[in-house]
């Protein structure tokens, strides 16, 4: 999947990955995608109402063999 940046928050608490994937997201287009890497199971909770509230949307998520969970956010307008 096409992604316009990438943040790579493996080996990080939560809210650690939320707080990166925010920040990146804040310097990005609208339109924009941006793809996360975690280690943290509540980054699924997390990063999913964040888009939901923030006007993003989640384009994809899923879980790789090494239990890394990627997500594709594209950036709304109502960020």
């Amino acid at each position: 999947m096409h992604f316009d940046d990438c943040v790579d928050a493996q080996g990080l608490a939560c809210p650690m990955p939320l707080l990166k994937a925010k920040l990146a997201l804040n310097q990005l287009p609208v339109g924009a995608v941006l793809k996360i890497l975690a280690t943290d199971a509540g980054s699924q909770r997390d990063l999913r109402s964040f888009a939901n509230l923030a006007g993003h949307q989640l384009l994809h998520e899923e879980v790789s063999e090494q239990q890394v969970f990627i997500y594709f956010i594209k950036k709304g307008a109502a960020a």
